[in-house]
């Protein structure tokens, strides 16, 4: 019986550090245990993605999977919307959370509307996430004034 999938030991060894920082951090063993299970049972999905930084500036590889979070601001178009209306899906991205008032709720339902201060965490291609960065940050236009 062979392997069924080949893990990167980079991959493994991520998610041991991690989760031996949690236990010294304070953070229930049964709860650490519990995730890293959940990570391994996702096939490692939210890992494989990353955050870019100030050194990937200038990096070429523009067709690798990236996490971004972006904010959605009072003023927003979004604030009220649903994941689905907003058409995050159809560009191939995944939300795999919405932090809201400093709790983050993973894998949100796609008819979760969106509310001011909501910072949305995306999963995809850098031109998708663009994309779905402009829709999130578009403001509504002001009323047009009335005349007295």
């Amino acid at each position: 019986a062979g392997a069924t999938e080949v893990i990167p030991e980079i991959v493994e060894g991520s998610l041991m550090l991690a989760s031996h920082t949690l236990v010294l951090v304070g953070v229930p063993m049964r709860k650490v245990v519990r995730r890293v299970e959940e990570m391994r049972d996702e096939r490692y999905s939210l890992l494989r993605g990353y955050f870019r930084g100030a050194d990937d500036a200038d990096d070429d590889d523009h067709e690798q999977v990236r996490l971004q979070s972006v904010p959605v601001d009072a003023r927003a178009d979004a604030v009220g919307r649903s994941l689905e209306e907003l058409g995050l899906y159809a560009l191939g991205l995944e939300v795999t959370a919405i932090r809201r008032h400093g709790i983050r709720g993973v894998e949100p339902d796609p008819q979760t509307k969106l509310r001011a201060s909501d910072i949305v965490v995306l999963r995809g291609l850098p031109e998708a996430l663009a994309l779905a960065e402009e829709r999130l940050s578009r403001h509504r236009r002001d009323p047009p004034a009335v005349a007295a």
